[in-house]
């Protein structure tokens, strides 16, 4: 039996005699964090903060612990088969403008970039800016009923296509794309395939290791977590062949008046101090030992942001 009450609890933005009678129906734009992950961050701030990966004292050792042992547990979340493939950084929006810059450093004009009519601006406009370099954007149409045009992709894709970049769920239709249809499809097409999953994540079990993506992206704040934090799944051997996306800190191994050389992956992608708290507060207990049955029902968001 599902305790609503319960669960709703949780929430402190609910027990406020402010918004005790609140509905709250913009989860797809950002979900409400609960206690736990606000716990989570507050007693990061009071007993253990420090810079993670620079410093040999006990704070900061144990901090990166703390840092590093979320991104073992989004690897296991998601089924990936190593941390390392794991790389944090604000949002799913910027980890698709780091495949944006990072990959189409490699292409040239005339190769096409294949997307949907029903992309998320995040999953247009960066693909749009390597249109200056005549690189193509093309969009997949979709059905009368909402759903992605698969006869109309299968036209689309072609030889000069180096990326397919699809959400697994789109925000605006609620539609939930085949993904590991369209994976085959882009590899076998000799593609580099990506997946938004910036709502799928938060609603339904993803496994990358199922859909065979090259590169997976999503955001915390969608999915109960802080803000500020988002997560780029990519392949090992892939990520490790791409050029940085931002310089600084942290990414570098050394650095000289002659040049410099990166870290290794995923660091060589995290330049400079990272959203520490967000990355501690992010797959917390609660969020992982939820029934994803009956979160992809529907059912949690209307425990959870509809019940007065």
């Amino acid at each position: 039996m599902i305790q609503w009450e319960k669960i709703k609890q949780d929430f402190p933005i609910f027990n406020t005699e402010k918004n005790r009678n609140l509905t709250y129906l913009d989860s797809a734009a950002s979900s409400q964090k609960p206690k736990k992950v606000m716990d989570a961050v507050a007693n990061f701030y009071e007993n253990y903060y420090s810079n993670v990966h620079r410093g040999i004292y006990s704070l900061s050792e144990t901090a990166t612990d703390m840092y590093e042992k979320s991104r073992e547990n989004v690897s296991k979340f998601i089924g990936s088969t190593s941390s390392d493939q794991i790389v944090f950084l604000r949002n799913t929006t910027e980890a698709l403008n780091l495949l944006s810059y990072s990959l189409g450093r490699n292409l040239s004009a005339g190769d096409e970039i294949l997307i949907s009519i029903m992309e998320h601006h995040s999953n247009i406009v960066p693909w749009q800016f390597l249109e200056e370099k005549g690189i193509r954007v093309i969009y997949t149409d979709i059905t009368r009923d909402g759903r992605l045009d698969m006869e109309d992709f299968r036209r689309k894709i072609n030889p000069r296509t180096k990326i397919v970049s699809i959400t697994q769920v789109s925000n605006l239709l609620g539609t939930i794309n085949p993904v590991r249809d369209i994976g085959e499809i882009a590899h076998d097409n000799g593609s580099i395939f990506i997946v938004d999953g910036a709502q799928s994540v938060p609603h339904m079990k993803v496994n990358v290791q199922d859909i065979g993506c090259d590169f997976f992206a999503f955001s915390g704040h969608k999915m109960l977590g802080p803000s500020g934090i988002g997560v780029l799944y990519g392949k090992k051997e892939m990520l490790d062949q791409m050029h940085p996306f931002l310089g600084g800190g942290e990414m570098i191994r050394t650095v000289s008046t002659s040049g410099s050389t990166w870290n290794d992956v995923p660091l060589k992608f995290e330049a400079g101090t990272p959203n520490i708290e967000g990355a501690i507060g992010l797959l917390l207990p609660w969020i992982t030992s939820m029934n994803w049955e009956w979160i992809r029902s529907g059912i949690m968001r209307r425990i959870l942001f509809s019940i007065h």
